[in-house]
């Protein structure tokens, strides 16, 4: 992956994505009282791993868990780094016993393994990455502790993080995500901190929160379906954009980036 965090987005070669289970319907929501269709979140999961591999990706396809309804949103219980991998410890209780399988499978691809500990929360969808530098949100789900020792671990393999408020949205990546050239993409409710300034800033359109969490892969961009304006002003900006319907995920707080390690 790059360190010119300006001009060059990781190359992602590989994701590994859990399929829903039928528990997905008592899957944690702060957002909304309407319960995901299993049948309809399963065809949309498809497609959004299809998307995946016509962007380039080889996708590890993990067997669902109807034990843990959350854990489709596998970005959560992991942090992949060019050099380590870091199993992170999930600020939503009910989601901790999740961090045992995915070692378990990433042991298979990175050969240093790290570990969030308590006190320390943390929940992949605070933690984006900028080229070598990795931006921490403190949220509900992510207390200082555990960014602290997301950065210690950055710093030992020499690569940095620092640590963002972030209010009005469950994670730091529901209201910002990189999608490289130097571009953050925005929700209007997010406030943009001070070491933000340098990037170029793409709010999303009036009434389309839910596109500020996309992904880039490759030449593409990938969006939430459903957003026309966001999608024209990154177009406008020479972006290759590629929509994807996740509906039933966004009832219980799931974006594009939630469903997916890409490493």
């Amino acid at each position: 992956m790059s360190s010119d965090a300006g001009l060059q987005y990781p190359g992602f070669s590989k994701a590994v994505v859990r399929r829903p289970g039928r528990s997905i319907v008592f899957g944690l929501s702060e957002s909304s009282d309407k319960l995901p269709v299993y049948e309809k979140a399963l065809e949309q999961h498809d497609h959004y791993v299809k998307t995946l591999q016509e962007c380039g990706l080889n996708s590890i396809i993990l067997e669902a868990s109807e034990e843990f309804p959350d854990s489709t949103f596998v970005e959560d219980v992991a942090v992949l780094t060019p050099e380590c991998a870091i199993i992170t410890a999930p600020g939503a209780k009910s989601r901790a016993g999740e961090i045992l399988e995915i070692r378990a499978i990433l042991e298979d691809f990175f050969s240093c393994i790290e570990q969030i500990t308590s006190p320390g929360t943390l929940e992949g969808g605070d933690v984006m990455q900028v080229g070598t530098h990795y931006y921490i949100g403190l949220s509900s789900r992510t207390n200082r502790e555990g960014a602290r020792q997301l950065i210690t671990i950055l710093e030992k393999y020499g690569m940095t993080g620092s640590i963002i408020s972030v209010s009005n949205f469950l994670h730091l990546k529901t209201g910002v995500t990189w999608v490289g050239n130097n571009t953050l993409v925005v929700a209007r409710k997010f406030t943009i901190p001070a070491d933000f300034k340098k990037f170029n800033i793409i709010q999303v359109g009036e009434g389309e929160g839910g596109a500020a969490n996309c992904i880039r892969v490759g030449d593409k961009v990938i969006i939430p379906a459903g957003f026309p304006k966001t999608k024209k002003r990154l177009c406008h900006a020479g972006f290759a954009v590629v929509e994807v319907d996740i509906s039933e995920f966004a009832k219980i707080d799931g974006g594009l980036t939630c469903l997916s390690l890409r490493f």
